[in-house]
């Protein structure tokens, strides 16, 4: 196996799969095997936590309600992550070359070349930005004879507005009416540029120095592993230390507890991005209720998700089988995302010397990817095709 990077939705079955049998080497960066090393023990937790707290209350439709995997069985599979520096070349399998190249997206976010048969296959992973706030760009491509790109932003531009104006004016105008800003974002990559745009804010004195609070003890460690892997991103030692000394690091159950209880001005940030499970949910249940506060999503919001809901305008959500009024401000600070909109993709692609013989267009919702080919047709005149759940090409 070889794992892109280590968001959940990328790495997250991994600690299933080797409860179910799966024994092999799993190839990553070693900023990716470093991260995985706090988000899967920190997933299996919460899954332990959230089937117990079901169980607890009754709300789930399973009796008993499971976790899909505990903190034992994630810590179990670390063992099979084996680390490789970016841009080596690696054999995985007889006549199977990989090399790992840098993605951008988050720290240890790697595109995935592998060579076989004297044919180049890549796949993009997910695919960062030119100018982000924290981390390098992908590095440039000029040769792939089949493509696999990811499609998240593939009918979308990213907002043009600054990203810190948006967020300052946010927490300016929710501190003036003493309320809380809640910030649902992924543990690593989004609370490290949310910790640094707010470093930067309060050193400019362009926002108050209202207290910030870090509920996430995945993102707090994710933090500090900015400081040993910092060829992959744009900051320095002290800006580092200054990302991870601008909150306070939540720890405890008891101390996430208190915080329901605490008045505003304050910001809050708590995993998950998408509002899908873990600590923030409980403080939505606290805090979305009323007006005074902002629930800020920092980031794109697949459907089917509460995030999604929230971003559009739903009156109630469901949080452990309660339906919880959402009558806080809705914000949306759409220019800190991780993935290349469909402009910057094009851009990127546009360093290929040649075209590939076929491009697939992945990770993406329908409209996003179908849109992505369009593009990817007109403007470069590639030939692209947007593959079907679990269906098989044959590479010639």
């Amino acid at each position: 196996m070889v794992l892109t990077h280590a968001h959940l939705d990328h790495s997250g079955y991994l600690p299933l799969l080797v409860k179910n049998t799966y024994k092999g080497r799993v190839y990553c960066t070693a900023a990716t095997a470093d991260l995985c090393g706090i988000l899967l023990p920190d997933s299996g937790h919460l899954q332990e936590e959230d089937a117990r707290y079901a169980n607890r209350r009754g709300f789930s439709k399973h009796h008993p309600a499971l976790p899909l995997y505990t903190r034992e069985d994630a810590e179990r599979c670390l063992p099979q992550l084996d680390s490789v520096e970016f841009d080596r070349s690696v054999k995985v399998a007889p006549g199977i070359d990989v090399r790992l190249l840098l993605a951008g997206h988050i720290l240890g976010a790697a595109m995935v070349e592998i060579r076989s048969g004297g044919r180049i296959l890549l796949f993009t992973g997910d695919l960062g930005r030119p100018n982000d706030l924290v981390m390098k760009p992908p590095v440039r491509v000029e040769h792939a004879d089949y493509l696999v790109t990811e499609s998240t932003y593939g009918n979308r531009r990213h907002d043009a507005k600054d990203p810190l104006e948006v967020l300052a004016n946010v927490v300016t105008r929710t501190a003036a009416r003493q309320g809380v800003v809640i910030i649902p974002a992924f543990a690593v990559g989004r609370a490290q540029t949310l910790l640094y745009a707010i470093h930067l804010l309060k050193a400019a004195r362009r926002i108050p120095d209202v207290p910030v609070f870090l509920n996430s003890p995945m993102a707090a460690d994710a933090t500090n592993i900015y400081h040993r892997h910092r060829a992959e991103h744009r900051l320095t030692d002290e800006q580092c230390k200054a990302m991870c000394t601008v909150a306070k690091f939540v720890n405890s159950v008891e101390e996430s507890k208190d915080l329901n209880n605490r008045r505003g001005p304050m910001i809050l940030i708590s995993a998950s991005g998408m509002v899908t499970g873990g600590r923030v949910l409980h403080h939505l249940k606290a805090f979305a209720p009323d007006p005074h506060n902002t629930i800020l999503l920092s980031g794109f919001q697949a459907g089917g998700t509460r995030g999604a809901a929230i971003a559009g305008g739903a009156e109630t959500v469901k949080i452990h089988g309660e339906h919880v009024p959402v009558k806080a401000e809705i914000a949306m600070l759409h220019n800190l995302s991780a993935h290349a909109d469909y402009a910057e993709t094009l851009d990127w692609l546009g360093h290929f010397s040649r075209p590939p013989r076929q491009t697939f267009i992945t990770h993406g919702e329908p409209a996003a990817a179908d849109a992505l080919r369009r593009s990817i047709e007109e403007k470069m005149k590639w030939q692209c095709y947007v593959p079907e759940y679990l269906e098989r090409a044959s590479l010639d």
